[in-house]
């Protein structure tokens, strides 16, 4: 019996983290903000056993002036851990703005209140191929289909390409974003902003509108699905032909 308890707690406290990374810059993500808590759980420890020693401490030196190598010491050793801490986040900011050759562009419009979705390597007829995103009405769920997050048109994309979204919006501002893939990219009438990502195994996710963009704004979800690339190539097939 104790031991389903623990498990409860365990998975309770695995909630308040983050999402599982399905994609190489979310598990950088990860990565990093767990070698940060490392070094700050570090420098806590460290600094209330230095107050705890100084405060039940009845020993003075008196004829203590100065310490140049205690004072070289507590100078060099925070501009080490500070570049410790540098180098990882300048790799991890480069990696989130490169995108070499994307293998695939979609642009993201986000309107009050659906996405605008249109694949600029393919059309349908003479025209771009776009669709509407729009959220199904809990009257229309189906038996296990998520509510508030799933939408009648899918996004769809390869397996393991890179993919390129430009976002940008027809009216207020919104916010396109995917937690699982560690993305999120301001949706701003007249400017295109962009993000990059490479999603490693086949599956669905789910994203909202992260910017408050009016009274239904909890009904603006994001749903990726990521298609093998002979079944992407199907899909594209059976909507632009």
């Amino acid at each position: 019996m104790w031991i389903k308890e623990i498990r409860q707690i365990i998975n309770y406290w695995l909630q308040l983290g983050f999402l599982d990374g399905f994609d190489p810059i979310m598990e950088e993500f990860i990565f990093f903000h767990d070698f940060t808590n490392i070094i700050l759980v570090f420098i806590i420890t460290f600094v209330g056993y230095i107050i705890t020693s100084i405060l039940f401490n009845n020993i003075i030196f008196k004829g203590l002036l100065h310490g140049q190598v205690i004072e070289c010491i507590w100078t060099t050793i925070p501009g080490l851990i500070l570049i410790q801490i540098a180098l990882p986040s300048l790799s991890l900011l480069y990696l989130i703005e490169d995108s070499p050759s994307p293998n695939l562009t979609i642009k993201a419009i986000g309107h009050q209140w659906y996405w605008e979705y249109e694949y600029t390597d393919f059309w349908a007829g003479i025209d771009i191929f776009t669709f509407d995103s729009y959220i199904i009405p809990e009257r229309d769920l189906e038996l296990g289909i998520f509510r508030q997050l799933e939408t009648d048109n899918r996004i769809v994309v390869p397996v393991l390409r890179k993919i390129r979204v430009l976002v940008s919006s027809a009216d207020v501002l919104h916010s396109w974003t995917i937690p699982s893939l560690g993305v999120k990219a301001d949706a701003i009438p007249g400017r295109v902003n962009q993000l990059n990502f490479v999603r490693i195994l086949p599956g669905v996710l789910y994203g909202q509108c992260s910017e408050i963009c009016g009274s239904q704004h909890s009904n603006i979800p994001i749903c990726l699905e990521i298609l093998r690339l002979k079944d992407f190539n199907m899909w594209i097939i059976a909507n632009t032909v």
